[in-house]
């Protein structure tokens, strides 16, 4: 079933085959919308209702350019600095950790919080599965500088290489470069 698209709305195809569970669960959405100083974009889902399985992209309109942002939080004001993610994209925050590409990588519009709190979730889980006792600690501390960055105690870099292009950290202090 396809539901006709109004101005602004999002395209949606429901009842389509889930590619993990094989049942015809799966909703298939398309949207559009125009993230200031980067352009005209493209939101790419699909949900299956019985399974769970989440995957999403965005595309900008206008082929861009391999691009590499590079970004210094230094106060709680950065946290709402909007950042687009495709899922080609590699997030890396130096002796922290990284948000690699591949199948099961998703893209999304965010901000810079939204970034440090999915790291901090995943060092989170890793420290409640890790056993050794060093690892759990080495995970604490990542948590907590994540967390003392998020309230403006502490300064951190964070990087985002795109070789499709789809990615920025959109403000005046990200440094753009080439890959």
């Amino acid at each position: 079933m396809v539901k006709k698209k109004k101005e602004g709305a999002p395209l949606t195809v429901k009842g389509q085959a889930c590619p993990i569970c094989h049942q015809k669960t799966l909703t298939l959405s398309e949207s559009e919308t125009d993230v200031p100083f980067f352009g005209k974009t493209y939101l790419f889902s699909m949900d299956c209702s019985k399974c769970g399985y989440h995957k999403a992209d965005v595309e900008a309109a206008e082929k861009k350019e391999p691009c590499k942002y590079t970004f210094e939080i230094s106060s709680e004001k950065d946290m709402h600095i909007r950042v687009v993610k495709s899922s080609n994209a590699t997030v890396k925050i130096p002796h922290i950790g990284s948000i690699e590409p591949g199948q099961a990588a998703n893209g999304y519009i965010t901000n810079i919080e939204g970034i440090l709190q999915r790291m901090k979730k995943q060092i989170e889980v890793l420290r409640d599965e890790v056993e050794d006792k060093a690892d759990q600690k080495k995970a604490k501390n990542m948590v907590k500088k994540l967390t003392r960055v998020i309230w403006g105690q502490e300064k951190l870099k964070m990087s985002i290489e795109d070789p499709s292009g789809n990615s920025a950290i959109i403000s005046d202090k990200a440094v753009k470069g080439k890959i």
